[in-house]
């Protein structure tokens, strides 16, 4: 009877290391969720440097699929015009409907500024609404830097 009685005692030292995985079972789970990391955005940088309207479409193409994969809130999608491909974002080009189309959607689309010097095109020239950076190339590589994944079609 004795020892019976000696483990009653020992009981609520037994049980004390339990108290707080008891205690964290009960967090209320916008808490828990609170603490989760932050889901990664996916990032992606297209370079488009030909004036092939077959290419332009290809990487029109990739960008839509992307985004209805993963979603337009999941991704940051840009695509980095130089080169021969700067003509594709004229007024009138042939792929300018598909150009505003993916605008619409969210994707950045960028000239480069360097292109459009040599070749004496101004913004006036380009489709309204894309972007502009100093060097193309330099916007790639920095983007690639950053951790954008790289594709060219």
């Amino acid at each position: 009877m004795k020892t019976k009685n000696h483990l009653l005692h020992l009981l609520p030292l037994l049980l004390l290391p339990a108290l707080p995985l008891a205690h964290g079972a009960a967090e209320p789970a916008a808490k828990v969720a609170a603490q989760a990391p932050a889901a990664v955005k996916n990032r992606v940088v297209f370079q488009v440097s030909d004036a092939d309207a077959k290419k332009w479409t290809l990487a029109l193409n990739n960008a839509r699929n992307i985004q209805a994969d993963l979603g337009e809130g999941n991704v940051e999608l840009e695509i980095v015009v130089y080169g021969p491909g700067i003509g594709m974002l004229k007024n009138g080009s042939e792929v300018a409907g598909r150009v505003e189309e993916a605008l619409s959607s969210g994707v950045k689309i960028v000239a480069c500024g360097n292109t459009m010097t040599t070749l004496h095109l101004t913004k006036d020239d380009m489709l309204l609404g894309i972007d502009y950076a100093k060097a193309g190339v330099v916007e790639l590589m920095r983007l690639q830097q950053a951790g954008w994944a790289y594709i060219r079609p």
